[in-house]
């Protein structure tokens, strides 16, 4: 599982990078490497880390938790936007997002 993580993570840096945007203020960059931080990351733990298993519980790898990392679209997004922050706060965000939970704002 964080193999497939990691490099769904890592796949979306890469696109990240190629996207060319002037004036965009290193926007693309920030996101880039926020999620290669991630990916390096998800890469160091065990697969029975909790927020591995916070995941498969979540349904990011298919039924039963048996397939690749697939996001869902609010997830995909998430991931494609983070540009800063740990990456133990990305993982965190995700579950929530992935079950369709709402998403309380105090602000």
């Amino acid at each position: 599982m964080t193999d497939s993580l990691a490099g769904y993570l890592r796949g979306r840096a890469r696109w990240r990078l190629d996207r060319v945007q002037r004036r965009d203020g290193d926007w693309n960059a920030r996101c880039a490497l926020a999620l290669l931080d991630a990916a390096a990351y998800v890469q160091s733990l065990p697969e029975d880390d909790p927020l591995i298993l916070a995941l498969e519980d979540a349904g990011c790898y298919g039924p039963c938790g048996l397939g690749d990392f697939e996001p869902v679209e609010p997830v995909a997004r998430l991931i494609d936007f983070w540009s800063e922050g740990e990456p133990w706060e990305l993982l965190t965000a995700i579950p929530p997002l992935a079950r369709g939970d709402s998403v309380r704002s105090d602000r």
